[in-house]
């Protein structure tokens, strides 16, 4: 997974880190440049955990996403890489 998310940080023009930081910028960030269409890919990586609780990714945004898997990774932790891009 190490060398999974050391690729995605070549790639990639904006990363957000950390919980306090995500906490601080979450309402400010996600729904406008979602719904403004400036977020070209979408990387979830779904861990073998029930937590019962939690965020709402994506909670605030006035209308679905519709999106479309272009890679799946497995690692052998159980955990699961998937990237998507919006549908046109």
């Amino acid at each position: 997974m190490h060398r999974h998310h050391a690729g995605n940080l070549d790639q990639a023009d904006a990363l957000l880190f950390g919980r306090v930081t995500y906490e601080m910028m979450e309402e400010a960030w996600r729904p406008p440049l979602t719904e403004l269409g400036l977020i070209d890919e979408y990387e979830f990586v779904v861990q073998p955990r029930l937590a019962g609780h939690g965020p709402t990714l994506f909670a605030g945004l006035s209308k679905h996403v519709d999106l479309k898997l272009v890679s799946r990774l497995e690692f052998g932790s159980g955990a699961v890489a998937m990237r998507y891009e919006p549908r046109s």
